[in-house]
């Protein structure tokens, strides 16, 4: 279903970005859809399980390599059942500036302030599990991280809080591409307010 809303919403790549989460009862598995399907025609039937080293123990299909690299070891450091990485347009558009903060000028935007890890080092495709353990180290305690040039990534407890993070921060990026495309200085929130609305 996340997939397929994904299409919806409009943060998706078609058959790249992944979706993964810890396959119940075990610490080391992992769901994903096979490499290859469209968002549009997931179905759960579709999902294989995978390990660390990229083997597929259940279904059909591969992990792709940067899924692989990317994910389970976050999972594994993090400890977190769900892990979604995107390159959705307006997240990856804030992403692409070399100043990508988000700032606290809106309700909504103020939610995700003390929550984002930035990662600034763009290097090339994730091929190394070494990758994806640095990315666990970076992301820390926050649920979402800006990974400048190439685009975000969320993780959570759930499918449904992962989702709704993914979700709202394309939101409040939108927000903050368009109002500076105006050329007009952004009203940013005073710290105060932050804490309120958190």
């Amino acid at each position: 279903a996340a997939h397929r809303l994904a299409v919806l919403h409009d943060l998706e790549e078609g058959i790249d970005n992944h979706f993964t989460v810890t396959v119940p009862g075990y610490e080391d598995r992992y769901l994903i859809l096979p490499f290859g399907r469209h968002w549009s025609e997931a179905r759960a039937s579709d999902m294989i399980v995978f390990d660390e080293a990229g083997t597929t123990l259940e279904g059909e299909g591969d992990v792709e390599l940067s899924a692989q690299c990317i994910h389970a070891p976050i999972h594994r450091i993090t400890g977190l059942r769900v892990v979604m990485h995107t390159h959705q347009t307006w997240a990856l558009a804030l992403n692409m500036l070399k100043n990508n903060r988000l700032l606290p000028a809106s309700q909504t935007a103020a939610f995700f302030q003390g929550h984002i890890a930035y990662d600034d080092n763009y290097a090339g495709t994730a091929d190394t599990l070494e990758e994806g353990e640095r990315l666990a180290k970076l992301i820390g305690d926050n649920h979402t991280m800006f990974m400048k040039n190439h685009g975000v990534l969320v993780v959570g407890d759930t499918v449904a809080e992962a989702y709704h993070n993914l979700y709202m921060i394309e939101r409040v990026c939108r927000a903050q591409v368009l109002a500076m495309s105006t050329g007009q200085e952004l009203e940013v929130l005073s710290d105060e307010i932050v804490a309120q609305v958190k």
